[in-house]
């Protein structure tokens, strides 16, 4: 997995390149896309990054191809790079959402023989190393394959090898997950500003006590409610906090949000 080509540089597409530059496992990242700002703004960011418009000259001699286009031009960009493609020694993965194996193999056939096909689910985290990758490996693919795939996603972040009928799930949580926690961030600034705090003051606040959170739950490998059980003393002010948030229906919008966003 030395050398990775990337099949589409936006936003999901360049983050992963960006990253894939930090690690330690890839000496190559190439990037192909239509648009020459996009591949310009990538060589900004890092020189080394390889760039083209042309997918299928992208593509010859990657050890890893990643497709991370949108949904409807799947179709396309694979038979434009399908005879371009080495299927003894490539592995093929697709970023693209609720793009099955099934149609992926459908699509990459050639004569009865498929590459190594990986599926993954990233979110923009990776753009600082803090990504969680979902990722499923087709029928076809080796443990050494998997092993690769895991150690290069693993230093961008966490990485989750599922089966693929999680990843959807996997997206609501991590994917669709960022942009509640976002929402969540949001509203909080909102709050501080309304009792009296400065905006970039109660952005650095809020900032700072998830990261505490997230710290606390992973050092202590607690339940989220053991750790609430802290700091909510009877007749606190927490407590009181608390059951107002669950009176407007907190949680329940929580999962109802995380329940709309799971296609099945």
């Amino acid at each position: 997995m030395k050398t990775i080509a990337i099949i589409g540089g936006g936003n999901m597409g360049g983050a992963v390149a960006r990253a894939l530059t930090q690690c330690s496992l890839v000496e190559k990242v190439k990037v192909s896309d239509v648009n020459e700002e996009t591949l310009r703004n990538l060589q900004n960011f890092n020189n080394r990054i390889e760039v083209t418009t042309n997918n299928a000259d992208n593509v010859k001699g990657a050890d890893l191809v990643i497709l991370a286009v949108k949904p409807w031009l799947v179709d396309t960009v694979v038979a434009g790079i399908k005879d371009a493609l080495d299927y003894k020694k490539q592995v093929f993965m697709s970023i693209a959402a609720c793009v099955p194996f099934e149609h992926l193999a459908a699509q990459l056939d050639k004569n009865g023989t498929l590459p190594s096909l990986f599926r993954m689910i990233p979110n923009t985290g990776i753009d600082v190393l803090q990504s969680v990758s979902s990722i499923s490996a087709f029928t076809n693919t080796t443990q050494q394959q998997r092993d690769q795939i895991m150690a290069v996603f693993s230093e961008l972040g966490k990485a989750f090898l599922v089966p693929e009928n999680q990843l959807n799930a996997m997206m609501a949580l991590s994917s669709c997950g960022i942009a509640y926690a976002f929402r969540y961030i949001r509203a909080a600034v909102e709050g501080g500003v309304e009792m009296g705090i400065y905006p970039q003051t109660a952005k650095q606040v809020v900032a700072q006590t998830l990261r505490g959170a997230i710290d606390l739950l992973e050092t202590n490998d607690s339940h989220p409610e053991v750790e609430i059980d802290k700091v909510t003393t009877p007749g606190g002010t927490t407590i009181k906090g608390l059951n107002e948030m669950e009176a407007n229906g907190f949680t329940n919008a929580v999962i109802k949000g995380l329940k709309a966003s799971f296609i099945q």
